[in-house]
């Protein structure tokens, strides 16, 4: 069986023979993962992740181009592992090699002409499974729930398929953003924020004077600038040329954190969407972060990602008591997470949304399911150890749940990131790579799958909904009349029996209801109907035979113009404030009722609410409800309709007679800041 190129390359990164590595690939893992029709893919990966774990120990890999490019020839390798290459000049692990070690770095995989890797070219691409495969063993490159949608967002402009420059770009990138967050960390701006041990500047805005951050508390605004850590957010009010002391809005703490997409604009006016909301119980009212800009809100909506990205994973830490390299670990996760969609949206101008996602945390909410995928993290944090034994070997099997490793925590202290004092990571006892396995997928990477299954339906069923959207009052409301005609046809058929225009049709209907009442047959009226609509769409199931449904035709009302619909919303408004002054009327005069206002009237109502609670108390229910049903049908008819008349007149003028009970406004002290 051929030994595919990458599995070369990685035993020179090592210095192992290929066949001595090969044997330890035979060796140490599962038969499951040599079956021959695999066997090439699975050693491949094993050769790749091991070699990878030497290479990410250095703090620049990132910004290597022989790292970049051994990298995507192993995705390349991957999608082709049975092809045969060139043969070359294999390299044992001599004294001497071990000794240049330190002199030559890595590029002695690149040291012999004979051994260099395949050279991409324009034709070769790599695939999303590929990607899937390779990149998450690099934690700082991917993570293995959000792989997928990186490569989606990477691919967005080439059919699904990653170019070589693509992949370069993008680890020029997150080079870059990891760089700049490590020197924002330390002075001055740390400094001015007096930031706790281990907490990490995430992203700062604001710094530029023409994409100012402005911060809405009551009708106040000021510009400053805004800074994201792991736990909290930071916003410097701008003064004269320096920047005043920095206001904490904490994320970690249960503090009952609100973060949402708000309307802001000028003296508290709601015009612009383009402002981030943060309320808690440690700030008396919300502020408002507004991220003025010209056209649309992405830059709004990249923050309000980041920031409940954060939260989310201070929630998820609290709601399974993680210990502090758990906590780490999960806050680490988040932390390069966020440098990835920052990194992809400095490169190539894409703002990952909705499902799409690149915060894994985020992406949980969002996703139909997407609990399980936190279940599915925490049990593998839940047995988190930062040590293994020296044995252990890298992309071992994921069956053992017993022992897993800080990933995210060893890629951010080998980028230089300075871990808190107690969390343990040490990256030199650890032989671990990404959350990949040699021959199996990650439990996450199932989790997520699932969800997205579902997740399509719910997409489709969205965009039906968006579809049959339709603007205008007058037009929403024609179609809701056309959607409930079933049910006000009903009702006027029973107004229409009720009114006694047709007697015999009347006196039959009231004959059928009592004498249904009288047998105690009205339990059975509502699972009647249940299984009369079940065996309805059960017909209409078989009937369609997957045909797609009929639109629904509605008859607009005629289009306005928009003083026209101004005018109706007003009119509509004050319709509907009308009925709220009625309601408070009859309130108010239950009230006067109630604490004597007019003593008559109380003793009426007194002896009224006597003689009912002995009529329920002693009269079965049946009998209850026809003398009810019996009362309210038959008001029109021919017989009592006189009577009825003159009973609701004397009712209505006892009713007007009644006075209401006082109301007192009493004007709040404004407390907000003008």
């Amino acid at each position: 069986m051929p030994t595919p190129q990458s599995s070369i390359e990685s035993s020179l990164i090592l210095l192992i023979p290929t066949e001595e590595l090969q044997q330890h690939f035979e060796n140490e893992l599962p038969d499951f993962v040599k079956q021959p029709s695999t066997y090439p893919r699975n050693l491949l990966e094993f050769c790749s992740y091991q070699a990878l774990h030497v290479l990410t120990q250095r703090p620049d890999y990132l910004s290597d181009k022989e790292f970049c490019r051994l990298t995507y020839d192993m995705m390349l390798a991957w999608e082709a592992p049975g092809i045969k290459s060139e043969p070359v000049v294999k390299k044992t692990a001599s004294g001497n090699n071990q000794e240049n070690e330190e002199e030559d770095g890595w590029s002695l995989f690149y040291s012999d002409s004979i051994c260099t890797a395949v050279q991409v070219d324009d034709k070769k691409t790599v695939g999303p499974e590929a990607f899937a495969r390779i990149a998450p063993a690099c934690a700082a490159i991917a993570d293995i729930i959000t792989v997928h949608n990186l490569f989606d967002a990477l691919t967005s402009s080439s059919g699904g398929q990653l170019h070589f420059l693509i992949y370069d770009k993008y680890l020029g990138s997150l080079d870059k953003v990891i760089k700049t967050a490590k020197n924002a960390s330390g002075p001055p701006l740390a400094s001015n924020l007096q930031l706790a041990e281990g907490e990490i500047i995430l992203d700062v805005d604001g710094t530029v004077p023409t994409q100012p951050v402005l911060q809405h508390i009551g009708l106040s605004a000021w510009p400053g600038r805004l800074t994201l850590t792991n736990y909290a957010l930071y916003f410097e009010s701008l003064g004269v040329g320096l920047y005043d002391k920095a206001v904490r809005y904490d994320l970690a703490m249960d503090l009952k954190q609100v973060v949402k997409p708000e309307l802001t604009g000028p003296l508290g006016a709601r015009v612009f969407d383009k402002a981030v909301m943060y309320k808690s119980t440690a700030i008396a009212e919300p502020i408002f972060l507004e991220f003025p800009e010209f056209k649309g809100n992405l830059r709004r909506n990249y923050w309000l990602e980041i920031s409940l990205e954060i939260l989310y994973a201070h929630r998820f830490i609290r709601k399974y008591n993680f210990k502090e390299t758990q906590q780490m670990e999960a806050l680490g996760k988040a932390i390069l997470c966020i440098f990835r969609q920052r990194a992809v949206r400095e490169a190539f101008r894409i703002f990952p949304s909705n499902y799409k996602t690149l915060l894994p945390f985020n992406l949980a909410e969002k996703l139909p399911g997407g609990d399980m995928i936190l279940e599915t993290l925490s049990s593998r944090l839940k047995f988190l150890t930062a040590r293994s034994p020296r044995h252990d070997v890298v992309g071992n099997s994921s069956g053992d749940m017993k022992q897993q490793f800080p990933i995210s925590l060893l890629a951010l202290t080998r980028l230089g990131f300075t871990l808190p004092k107690g969390v343990d990571a040490d990256g030199e006892a650890t032989f671990v790579v990404g959350d990949v396995c040699v021959g199996e997928k990650n439990p996450l990477e199932m989790a997520v799958q699932q969800s997205k299954g579902d997740m399509g339906r719910a997409e489709a069923a969205q965009a039906t909904v968006d579809q049959v959207k339709v603007d205008g009052i007058d037009t929403n409301i024609a179609v809701m009349k056309e959607l409930l005609f079933p049910v006000v046809e009903s009702f006027r058929r029973l107004q229409f029996l009720a009114s006694w225009e047709d007697p015999f049709k009347s006196t039959v209907f009231l004959v059928m209801i009592g004498y249904t009442i009288y047998r105690d047959w009205m339990k059975y009226v509502l699972p009647c109907i249940c299984v009369f609509f079940a065996a309805l769409m059960i017909w209409r199931k078989h009937r369609n035979k997957g045909k797609p449904l009929e639109a629904f035709k509605v008859m607009p009302p005629p289009s306005k113009n928009a003083v026209e619909q101004l005018l109706s919303l007003q009119e509509a408004v004050s319709q509907f404030e009308t009925l709220v002054q009625a309601g408070n009327i009859i309130l108010l005069k239950l009230r006067a009722i109630l604490f004597a206002a007019l003593p008559q009237a109380t003793d009426k109502v007194a002896l009224v609410l006597i003689i009912m609670a002995l009529v329920l108390a002693f009269m079965p229910l049946k009998y209850l409800i026809i003398l009810v049903f019996l009362e309210a049908y038959t008001r029109e008819m021919p017989l009592r309709k006189d009577s009825n008349d003159k009973w609701v007149r004397r009712v209505r003028e006892w009713w007007v007679r009644i006075p209401a009970a006082p109301v007192q406004l009493i004007k709040p002290e404004d407390k907000k800041k003008k």
